[in-house]
């Protein structure tokens, strides 16, 4: 396995995923995948992370910001989408702890996740990474007319921010 940046040159390959992450209807609110000009301007410029194994992309993860006020800069939401031959496999446990170590190198001290709360190997996956949940938003928003609910998780830096 390989890590690697998610580009223009890529992208294809992580909006596949992406798209596959859309189908099971408890990964995002979102029905559509994005065009690159789209998914490149909503996400941070670095910790754009991609895992490869024999040329082919096995899952993502990215930072969004979660406000442009400067107190909130070291902030950071994450995303992650695991190919759907590649869920179980320990694929999202690699990109999640790769992706901890990277934001805390850029400064980045909390990172939060809103999952849905039906999405249990999400949740699994955020604790097993030293996630803790924060809160449950109920009915915060309709998926295909059904409302959803999200569990708010949240990850603190040991080493930065401890100021």
């Amino acid at each position: 396995m390989e890590f690697n940046t998610i580009t223009d040159k890529n992208f294809s390959q992580a909006k596949e995923i992406y798209s596959q992450g859309l189908a099971t209807n408890s990964a995002t609110f979102q029905n559509d995948s994005p065009q690159w000009e789209e998914w490149d301007i909503s996400h941070l410029p670095f910790c754009r992370i991609s895992i490869f194994q024999d040329g082919i992309m096995k899952g993502w993860t990215a930072l969004t910001p979660v406000s442009g006020r400067c107190a909130y800069a070291g902030v950071a939401e994450v995303s992650i989408y695991i190919a759907e031959d590649q869920r179980g496999k320990g694929i999202g446990s690699i990109l999640l702890k790769e992706l901890i170590s990277q934001s805390e190198k850029h400064g980045i001290w909390t990172l939060q996740s809103s999952i849905f709360s039906e999405n249990l190997g999400s949740i699994k996956l955020h604790e097993k990474c030293g996630f803790r949940l924060v809160g449950f938003r109920e009915k915060i928003g309709k998926k295909n007319g059904v409302w959803k609910d999200n569990v708010i998780m949240e990850r603190r830096s040991n080493i930065i921010g401890i100021d």
